[in-house]
């Protein structure tokens, strides 16, 4: 399939600003150079041309927010110095399997000030003597070339970077799930120790109310005593004085009989 018929399919019917990837690999280059690729991909990140026979950059568009751009398996020789002027904002470029022999040809790149991974791999230049070495210095802003750093540490994928990205927030923020457990048990806790607390208030306060009852009943008890005591107080003194008033009255009488005798 012809490169501009592929674009027009991978749209899909959406305008081309609207289009952040787009993948293009092994459709058929116009004699070698990119055709039906415009400016209007004004939100393209990522773009993918391999294997599509090119064999110049030439009519590269003007795409100032692409950051990966793939464009293995060609015939790419030289030409490079229209990324930097193109594709300011490049972070990952892949050139790997084409016709790339010299340093010279790479020098170009020095241009792109975010590049930080560059892929030469099965290039005619990955035979020089000092190889890595001389890259590294030609590029430094460079950290990884043809996957791995100048301590041979390979590169992580775009994914696993996302995945440790998201793992360190986690970790500075807590992890939720946690969180809740923790939440929820300390909640129980709190719910338990409350229950606990309030049968022991309870408890206390019947146990109180017990001892009030008791008090009451022996204070009421010995009122009732006390008052059953004064009572028979008072009767004992009212009988003591009937008995007195009736030896008054039968004390005259006794006299009337000794007097008639």
């Amino acid at each position: 399939m012809e490169m501009k018929k592929r674009i027009n399919l991978e749209l899909r019917n959406k305008a081309p600003g609207e289009v952040s990837e787009l993948v293009l690999d092994n459709c058929r280059s116009n004699n070698g150079e990119i055709e039906g690729l415009t400016e209007n991909f004004k939100e393209l990140e990522f773009l993918s041309m391999a294997n599509v026979e090119l064999t110049s950059l030439a009519k590269l568009p003007t795409l100032s927010k692409l950051r990966k751009l793939e464009l293995s398996d060609n015939s790419i020789s030289g030409g490079l110095e229209i990324l930097a002027e193109k594709c300011p904002n490049l972070t990952y470029l892949n050139l790997s399997g084409n016709k790339i022999k010299d340093l010279s040809t790479v020098e170009a790149l020095q241009n792109l000030k975010n590049l930080k991974s560059l892929d030469l791999f099965n290039c005619e230049i990955t035979n020089l003597d000092d190889y890595r070495e001389n890259i590294f210095d030609l590029l430094s802003q460079i950290t990884f070339l043809d996957g791995f750093d100048q301590e041979d540490n390979e590169a992580p994928d775009s994914e696993e970077e996302e995945e440790e990205d998201e793992d360190e927030d986690e970790d500075e923020a807590g992890p939720p799930g946690d969180y809740d457990e923790e939440a929820s048990d300390l909640g129980e806790e709190e719910e338990e120790e409350e229950e606990e607390v309030g049968l022991s208030y309870l408890m206390k306060e019947g146990i109180q109310d017990e001892e009030d009852d008791d008090d009451y009943v022996e204070e009421g008890g010995e009122e009732e005593e006390e008052e059953e005591e004064e009572e028979e107080t008072e009767e004992g003194v009212q009988g003591e004085k009937g008995v007195q008033g009736e030896k008054r009255k039968r004390d005259p009488e006794d006299e009337g009989d000794e007097d008639d005798d």
